[in-house]
């Protein structure tokens, strides 16, 4: 572990140029002791490290100094896949692979494209979870994903809808969407998905197993959220909208809500459209057309067109009756 510190604080200095102790601790993650240590020992290896004195002093490697060694191992090579996302990273157990594969390969690159590089990382950040909402709690992430990555059957205990069930995986790869992380696995000769936040228990076993023949982990996402966007969406919305429930539409329904827009008539002289909006059943609908208010009109089905009214008529007599007594 200390071998591979030296080696990200020499690549440190060699990418940054001058950095004090203070900021050293900080990159590395250790104290400011520590780095004292580390300083003194690549001395020792014969690594010319100068230390400059004075309020803008600090460590930095010898003028014309650079290391050659900046060979990427098969884990830095695959973190490099996770650059613009290191708070997956993290949670995948990667943080300290991805620095240091970021640090090599800084230090392969030309002067100017390093600089280049590093303004880059510098002006863009990828932040993966949704708004407003935590994210899932992971425990078993890390194990999971180096089963993943190591081929090896995962038994778990998991927690279902229906209940509690026992199975054994072929984890084949792990996907995050909006903030919540997924685990696509083989089991009984069928590709399933299971939501890794309701894993109760993992164990990685020391079986290892052979991935199907041609799968594509990117191609299967993308068919199995086709199949969940057809299964939740049972019926479709006749809605009559306002200008603002035009804006409203995609903030709230996504996807289904811009195609609902691109497939809209022009808008009436009063400024409301009409729109067909895929929705799920009659429970979720309810609640998730009364979102938009006084904003839409649903027209039908008939079915929805009730339900939406029984639920108006509720709350109407809810707060006719005025302020909710205090206990």
């Amino acid at each position: 572990m200390r071998a591979d510190r030296l080696l990200a604080l020499l690549l440190l200095l060699q990418n940054r140029g001058r950095l004090t102790a203070a900021q050293l601790a900080a990159e590395l993650e250790v104290s400011i002791r520590t780095v004292y240590r580390d300083v003194e020992a690549l001395g020792a290896a014969g690594v010319p490290v100068r230390t400059d004195r004075g309020p803008d002093g600090g460590y930095r490697l010898m003028d014309g100094y650079r290391t050659r060694l900046t060979g990427l191992t098969d884990a830095e090579a695959g973190a490099l896949f996770l650059a613009g996302a290191p708070g997956p990273a993290a949670d995948l157990g990667l943080d300290a692979v991805l620095a240091t594969a970021q640090l090599k390969v800084q230090a392969a690159l030309p002067a100017a494209l390093a600089e280049r590089t590093r303004r880059i990382q510098g002006r863009f950040h990828l932040d993966a979870p949704a708004w407003f909402r935590d994210a899932d709690p992971v425990a078993h992430l890390a194990p999971i994903a180096r089963a993943v990555w190591e081929q090896r059957v995962l038994r778990t205990h998991y927690r279902r809808w229906r209940g509690e069930v026992h199975r054994e995986l072929r984890p084949l790869g792990i996907v995050l969407k909006g903030g919540i992380w997924y685990l696509v696995a083989l089991v009984d000769e069928a590709v399933r998905t299971y939501r890794i936040a309701r894993f109760l228990a993992v164990q990685v076993t020391d079986e290892t197993f052979a991935r199907p023949t041609g799968f594509d982990l990117a191609a299967y996402w993308a068919q199995s959220a086709r199949r969940l966007e057809a299964a939740l969406h049972q019926d479709v919305a006749r809605l009559r909208i306002s200008p603002r429930a035009r804006r409203l539409l995609p903030m709230y329904f996504g996807a289904a809500g811009r195609r609902a827009l691109e497939e809209a008539g022009e808008p009436a002289a009063d400024g409301w459209t009409l729109v067909e909006l895929p929705v799920e059943g009659p429970e979720v609908a309810v609640g998730d057309l009364l979102r938009l208010g006084a904003e839409a009109e649903v027209l039908g089905p008939p079915a929805l067109r009730r339900a939406v009214a029984d639920a108006v008529a509720v709350l109407t007599e809810r707060y006719r009756t005025g302020a909710a007594p205090v206990a």
